[in-house]
């Protein structure tokens, strides 16, 4: 799916597929976390990888809302992974990729904290 050329600040998503998103005209093929001002490499690389300390090193991010993308299709993660995450304000949405993504570009549009955590394996 593509989307309008962006012009706000920030990394939004230009587009996507099953095998990666497009920011600022560069293909990402990989598992990745994404801000308004960061772009970088995320490990796990699959959902059957995501572990409690992937989430919890979100918070280090210090941002208001984590969009977790959890593949082509929806899958949460144990509850009590989250919690650290909210004992420290931050609000965490769990999503296929397809809704994180468009749900990361308004809520970036809107200049809020959020940070997507992308799994892209």
């Amino acid at each position: 799916m593509r989307f309008h050329q962006d012009t706000s600040r920030g990394n939004a998503v230009q587009s996507y597929d099953a095998g990666g998103i497009v920011i600022r005209d560069q293909r990402i093929t990989h598992s990745v976390v994404v801000s308004a001002e960061r772009l970088e490499p995320w490990s796990p690389h699959r959902f059957e990888e995501l572990g409690e300390d992937h989430l919890v090193r979100l918070a280090d991010y210090r941002p208001g809302i984590v969009i977790l993308g959890t593949g082509t299709t929806l899958r949460f993660p144990p509850a009590q992974w989250l919690v650290g995450l909210q004992r420290n304000g931050i609000g965490i949405e769990v999503m296929g990729n397809d809704a994180a993504i468009r749900t990361y570009n308004v809520l970036l549009s809107e200049d809020r904290n959020v940070l997507l955590a992308l799994l892209l394996g």
